[in-house]
C-alpha cells in the first residue's frame, strides 16, 4: 500500500466533488474456477484500491459526504482462517493503514445502509461488473440485480474519472515498475521468436516473467503469427520462418498498476522487403503520435494525424490512392487500421473502463464517432498533464474485411484493391508504447522496448 495520507487525500478530494449522501464501494469477492475453494487469482476492484488500498476479499468501504466520515466493513479472521492462512491482522489495523478509523463487521452493513436510506440520503455506487456484486447490491439496496447498472451514480462516476485520470507521482512510479517488467517480457518474447517454437511456450514464459515481477499479467496475453486478428488469444501454432509474430502483453506492479506494450517481430530474425516497408510506416505513425501528444490537444486529433501517416505510407506503396486527408476523412485508412490509437492506462490496463468509456474517453466537447475505425477509439478527449495513455497504431490485412470492402466498393476511390490482395497472407503489425503526458509534452514511460527494425532483427537473430 501507499502511505495512508495518499488514501485520505484521495477520499477528501472526492468529498469536494460529490454533493451529499454516501458512496458505497464493494470490494471484489473470491471467484471460483470450478468449485468454491478453488479460486481464480484474486484481483481487488480498482476504485476500491484507489480509495482504500486494501487488497483482500470480503470488504466494503463507505465515504460519507455529509459527515465527512469514512468506514470499512469487514470481518476479522476466526480460528479456522488462522489455521489455514496463518495469523491475520485485524480489520481495524488494516483500515488504519488506509487512514480509516471507523470499522464494523460486514453483517452491520445492511443496517447502516437502511439507516442512510431511511434518512432520505442518496447511496452513490459505481456500475458493478461482477455477478456476485450485482447480487450483493440487490441484497443491500433492494434493486434488482438485472437492473442495478441503471441506478449507478453518474455524479460519482464523473468525480472518480476526474480524480483517477490524472496520475500522482506515486502512481507514475508504480507504472514504471510495471513497464520495467513489461520490457523484460517483450525482450524475452523476441529472443524466443525462432522457427519451430510453439506460441504457447512464449506466452507461458512471459506470463511467468510477470509473476516473478511480483504482480500478474495486466490482461490476457495476445500473441500470434496471425496478427491481423486484433485480440488473438490463441497460442496453438508453431512459429514458421518468414512469419511475423505480434505480441501484445503487459504486467501489473505489486500495487496493481499496469503496463501494456506491443511489438511485432520477424520469426527467425529478418524482415522481408514487404514486412520492413509496412513496419516502418507503423513506426513512423507511432513516433508521430508521441511527438503530438501533449496537454491541451485532443487525442482524437492525434489519432487522425497517425492515420494520415499510415495513409501516406500506404499510398507510397501503391495500396492507397487519392488525397490523403480526404481518404482519412472518409475512413479509407480503417481498412488497414480499424481500431483506435490508444486508451487511458493506470490501475486498469483500459483505465476505468468499468465506469463507462463515454465518461473516461469523451466529454461534452469531444463525442464518439460512428465511422468505422475511429468508432473504436477509446480515448478522444483533450489531454492533461498526468494522463497516462497508450500509443498503438497498426496496419493489418484482414482477408474477410478486404473481401467485403472490395465487393461493396467501399472507399474504392482511395484503395487499390488489386495491390492490396497481394498482401492477403501478410498478417498484421502493431507497435505500442505507454506514454505519460507531461507539463510540456509527453514521454515514453521507462526504457523503451526495442523497436527500431535493425535492433529488433539483431535481438531475434541473436
Amino acid at each position: 500500500m501507499f502511505e495512508k495520507d495518499i488514501y485520505t487525500n484521495r477520499r477528501n478530494k472526492l468529498k469536494d466533488k460529490v454533493s451529499n449522501g454516501i458512496a458505497l464501494f464493494l470490494g471484489n469477492l473470491e471467484s471460483p474456477m470450478n468449485y468454491p475453494a478453488n479460486t481464480f487469482h484474486y484481483r481487488q476492484d480498482s476504485s476500491f484500491l484507489y480509495f482504500f488500498g486494501l487488497n483482500f476479499p470480503g470488504l466494503a468501504g463507505v465515504i460519507d459526504f455529509d459527515s465527512g466520515e469514512d468506514y470499512i466493513f469487514g470481518n476479522d479472521a476466526d480460528l479456522d482462517d488462522i489455521i489455514w492462512m496463518g495469523p491475520q491482522v485485524t480489520i481495524q489495523e488494516n483500515a488504519a493503514k488506509a487512514g480509516v478509523a471507523k470499522t464494523a463487521p460486514l453483517a452491520k452493513l445492511n443496517n447502516y445502509l437502511s439507516g442512510v436510506i431511511n434518512q432520505g440520503r442518496k447511496v452513490h455506487f459505481l456500475p458493478p461488473y461482477r455477478g456476485e456484486n450485482k447480487i450483493w447490491l440487490e441484497q443491500l439496496l433492494g434493486i434488482s440485480a438485472l437492473r442495478i447498472g441503471e441506478y449507478a451514480s453518474i455524479e460519482l462516476i464523473k468525480a472518480i474519472v476526474d480524480l483517477r485520470s490524472v496520475k500522482g507521482p506515486e502512481e507514475i512510479e508504480e507504472i514504471k515498475k510495471a513497464c520495467a517488467t513489461g520490457y523484460e517480457m517483450h525482450v524475452a518474447a523476441m529472443k524466443l521468436a525462432k522457427p519451430g517454437v510453439r506460441e504457447q511456450q512464449i506466452a507461458g514464459t512471459i506470463e511467468g516473467i510477470a509473476a516473478t515481477g511480483g504482480g500478474m499479467i495486466s490482461f490476457p496475453i495476445i500473441l500470434s503469427q496471425n496478427g491481423e486478428t486484433l485480440h488473438n488469444h490463441d497460442h496453438s501454432q508453431i512459429l514458421k520462418e518468414g512469419r511475423l509474430l505480434l505480441t501484445d502483453a503487459g504486467a501489473e506492479s505489486l500495487l496493481h498498476y499496469a503496463s501494456d506494450f506491443t511489438r511485432t517481430v520477424p520469426v527467425g530474425g529478418k524482415f522481408n522487403q514487404k514486412q520492413r516497408e509496412i513496419y516502418e510506416i507503423v513506426l513512423a505513425a507511432n513516433n508521430k503520435a508521441t511527438e503530438l501528444t501533449k496537454p491541451g490537444v485532443t487525442f482524437k486529433s492525434v489519432h487522425l494525424a497517425a492515420s494520415e501517416v499510415i495513409a501516406e505510407g500506404l499510398k507510397a506503396l501503391g495500396l492507397m490512392k487519392g488525397d490523403v486527408k480526404e481518404a482519412v476523412a472518409n475512413g479509407a485508412h480503417a481498412l488497414f487500421f480499424p481500431h483506435g490509437l490508444g486508451h487511458m492506462m493506470g490501475l486498469d490496463v483500459h483505465d476505468m473502463e468499468d465506469l463507462g468509456q463515454i465518461y473516461v474517453g469523451y466529454d461534452d466537447e469531444i463525442r464518439p464517432s460512428d465511422q468505422f475505425g475511429i468508432a473504436a477509439l477509446r480515448l478522444g478527449r483533450r489531454l492533461q498533464a498526468g494522463f497516462v495513455v497508450t500509443n498503438e497504431p497498426g496496419i493489418y490485412f484482414i482477408p474477410a474485411l478486404i473481401d467485403q470492402w472490395q465487393r461493396d466498393k467501399t472507399n474504392a476511390d482511395f484503395i487499390n484493391f488489386d495491390n492490396v490482395n497481394q498482401y492477403r497472407d501478410f498478417g498484421g503489425i502493431r507497435l505500442e508504447d505507454d506514454i505519460l503526458v507531461t507539463e510540456t509534452g509527453s514521454a515514453i514511460i521507462g526504457k523503451r522496448v526495442p523497436v527500431e527494425p535493425d535492433e529488433v532483427e539483431k535481438i531475434v537473430a541473436g
